[in-house]
């Protein structure tokens, strides 16, 4: 299994578009044969800040999500091209 947290930060009068392109990207992707979750968040006390809690059967089905349309159209076309910053945390399972 692998499983990371992605952090985009993105400026305030983008909040409506970025949350349909989530939207847009979160149903493809939890389409994928691979993929077992895709959760964007909102965070709390910082509405221009996304959490995105990804997991895939393995590291073959994360490569597919990555060279998807949807993938490239949605997230490195659009939500890359219009955020402040990134940051992924890596996940390690403990149980």
């Amino acid at each position: 299994m692998v499983s990371f947290i992605v952090r985009l930060r993105f400026p305030a009068e983008e909040r409506a578009d970025i949350a349909e392109t989530l939207r847009q990207l979160a149903e493809a992707s939890r389409k994928e044969p691979g993929c077992v979750s895709y959760i964007p968040h909102q965070v709390e006390d910082d509405p221009d800040t996304i959490v995105i809690y990804e997991q895939y059967k393995d590291a073959k089905a994360l490569a597919a999500h990555r060279a998807s349309d949807h993938f490239q159209k949605l997230a490195v076309g659009g939500l890359y091209q219009r955020m402040k910053d990134r940051a992924v945390e890596n996940l390690t399972a403990v149980l």
